[in-house]
């Protein structure tokens, strides 16, 4: 494709190897970026992604890191600069929900260590590396994927919203400290028909016919519903906009100004 509104960009999706990443690597691709496919422990899907950006005649890098380590997020950080010499947009979409959790009461140090790990401190590593990258370079535009559950709550896994609460620190903090040539912004997504999320217990037994009722717009969003509004705050149209939650949930959770 000549003429994306992401030509020539270079796009790094975390955890874009399976789920909603996979989804916005190709819809990046499909705009004319060039992709850095990041994984942790999905090898073969981050390759099946790769294939897929390169079929569009895009190139595409695979990295391999845990980003709640900080010397992962710098060996891929590093990797994706000295292949392609730039990153224009960052989409920090990787985050633990601690799936397999079903209530509050299931109190798990180890758990919440893991899910804090991964959303509060992978993406502030992640912000952190790429960002000054790009503030030291052309600029550049981050998404992070958060949350209404910083709304709503969860009585299921509290951890999980007192993570998604830290993704929105990390956002207006670094929309100050990076800008003005860097933008970051926060996707608040709502329940994403994701694998993951079709298996998890109280989706199966009762939660998603409870979500449907209480939802506006009487759907479910899948992954593809989300693409949009993520394309929109790593692009042009967005360039006002910094340091801000944009809720896309079907109606589900309001908010004031």
């Amino acid at each position: 494709m000549d003429n994306g509104r992401f030509q020539n960009k270079v796009v790094f999706v975390t955890g874009s190897g399976r789920g909603f990443g996979a989804v916005l690597a190709n819809a990046f691709a499909k705009e004319g970026a060039d992709i850095v496919v990041h994984y942790n422990s999905s090898g073969a899907g981050a390759e099946a992604v790769a294939k897929a950006v390169r079929a569009m005649g895009r190139k595409a890098l695979v990295v391999q890191g845990d980003i709640a380590k900080l010397a992962d997020v710098q060996r891929i950080t590093a990797q994706a600069y000295t292949e392609f010499g730039r990153v224009d947009v960052l989409v920090n979409n990787v985050g633990d929900m601690a799936i397999d959790q079903k209530s509050w009461r299931e109190l798990d140090e180890k758990v919440i260590d893991h899910t804090l790990a991964v959303d509060i401190k992978g993406t502030m590593f992640m912000t952190h590396e790429v960002g000054s990258r790009m503030m030291d370079g052309s600029g550049g535009s981050i998404v992070n994927i958060g949350s209404q559950v910083v709304i709503a709550g969860s009585p299921r896994a509290p951890q999980y919203a007192a993570a998604k609460y830290g993704v929105i620190g990390i956002t207006k903090s670094y929309a100050r400290a990076l800008a003005p040539t860097v933008r970051v912004n926060t996707l608040g997504a709502a329940f994403m028909e994701t694998e993951a999320l079709k298996n998890r217990d109280d989706w199966k037994n009762g939660r998603r016919e409870e979500v449907l009722r209480q939802t506006p717009l009487g759907r479910i969003a899948a992954p593809e519903d989300m693409v949009g509004p993520v394309l929109f705050l790593a692009g042009e149209e967005s360039r006002h906009m910094t340091g801000q939650f944009l809720l896309c949930n079907g109606g589900l959770a309001m908010v004031g100004a």
